[in-house]
């Protein structure tokens, strides 16, 4: 399969089979992962994993079970997986502290960051990660922690400096699916649109 057709083949998967994985599939996909670029190959991006039992414990943190009886995607919770991956502020400090860094001003705070490249870093990865469980014939769904962030950072002993991106959940697509999100009815916009050539 090539880049381009994960591309266009991937899609939200928002209902697992359930099935669990083969053993060390998801480590397999995060080695490949965690080769996208990072800004001075800083290498910042880290990547809490739940496998098998320990989905049970992500889920108890972000959805209580009131939520959980009225929640849209029952299937989601059937992921095996999921993976939440973190920009490590601290490390991109740290390597724009060097010597053939150090004149950036960077290293001094993340405030001095326009942009945040911890989080784009991240962002890349998690984008990786995606297409690269497609590839493996698997179903992916993207969806962000909100204001769970602090509670997850607190149960599982996440470092200061480490920001999520948001989580990705991993697995077999149920065959018989579930509703497809409204979204999809929006369509896609067309090139013209999206391309300014020049100027905006």
């Amino acid at each position: 399969m090539t880049v381009a057709e994960a591309l266009q083949k991937r899609r939200s998967c928002r209902s697992f089979a359930g099935d669990p994985l083969p053993p060390g599939l998801i480590d397999d996909l995060i080695d490949q992962a965690r080769r996208t670029p990072t800004a001075g190959n800083c290498q910042g991006v880290d990547f809490l994993v739940f496998c098998d039992t320990e989905v049970a414990d992500y889920w108890e943190v972000t959805l209580s079970a009131e939520r959980r009886e009225v929640f849209p995607w029952p299937g989601l919770l059937r992921a095996p997986a999921l993976v939440v991956p973190y920009g490590m502020s601290d490390r991109y400090l740290e390597r724009y502290s060097e010597a053939d860094k150090a004149d950036s001003g960077l290293g001094v705070s993340t405030e001095a960051w326009g942009v945040p490249y911890w989080l784009v870093d991240a962002a890349f990865a998690t984008m990786a990660l995606q297409l690269l469980a497609v590839e493996a014939g698997l179903g992916c769904c993207f969806f962000g922690l909100f204001e769970h962030e602090f509670a997850v950072a607190q149960r599982f002993g996440i470092p200061d400096g480490a920001s999520a991106v948001g989580t990705v959940a991993i697995g077999y697509p149920d065959p018989n699916g579930e509703r497809a999100s409204g979204s999809l009815t929006r369509g896609r916009r067309p090139l013209s649109e999206v391309i300014h050539r020049g100027s905006w």
